[in-house]
């Protein structure tokens, strides 16, 4: 991903709180140099100072063969906005988009143990929707195992992390509070969400 140095994002915990905020991301793999995409949720981890991305896919679809073959991409995004010119002090300017996105690369590695795809599953069900739990656990083991046949559940140790912050850090703060305004007032929560991690830069020392 082109990051130019004004908006990298370096800053650990606001990374790994950004992946879990829009932790519904794209997994990219390939076979025979054609590109593969599922859109799936993740978990994210911390194990021995790496980070760990669990999921599970369908066994009907394919892609999980191709995870152990190569590296793999897994994409978090979510809040963009379109940023008019209207905002800047001079007219020689022009509209932009501002987005975040952090793209994690690693190695990915099936999970074939019907326990550990289990424990999966309940850490799924933790990080998504603690309150089910009490009724998973009701449900009969026949009818889990059931399901459980039917995903294929996998992990990736990631390797490199890149990650972005678009959110007009090159224009001066009276405009960079303009945008502020105009998209924390929008109705589309996309639009307000960016206005907020723009609010939280504006803040930072």
């Amino acid at each position: 991903m082109y990051i130019p140095n004004i908006n990298k994002m370096t800053d650990k915990a606001r990374i790994v709180a950004f992946m879990k905020r829009f932790s519904f991301a794209t997994l990219i793999t390939s076979k025979d140099d054609f590109p593969i995409a599922t859109h799936i949720p993740f978990v994210i981890k911390e194990e021995n100072d790496q980070f760990v991305l669990l999921s599970h896919v369908a066994r009907q679809n394919e892609q999980w063969k191709g995870i152990e073959d190569n590296p793999v991409l897994v994409i978090f995004s979510e809040p963009h906005a379109y940023i008019s010119p209207t905002h800047y002090e001079k007219e020689l300017n022009v509209p932009t988009w501002n987005y975040l996105a952090v793209h994690a690369y690693g190695r990915g590695q099936l999970i074939t143990e019907q326990e550990e795809l289990a424990l999966l599953l309940e850490s799924t069900i933790d990080n998504y929707e603690a309150s089910y739990q009490e009724q998973w656990n009701r449900l009969p083991e026949k009818y889990k195992t059931g399901l459980m046949m039917g995903i294929v559940g996998f992990k990736i140790e990631v390797t490199e992390i890149q990650a972005k912050e678009k959110l007009s850090q090159n224009k001066t703060r009276s405009e960079q509070q303009n945008i502020v305004a105009t998209l924390s007032a929008s109705t589309d929560s996309n639009e307000r969400i960016t206005g907020e991690f723009m609010q939280e830069n504006l803040e930072r020392p």
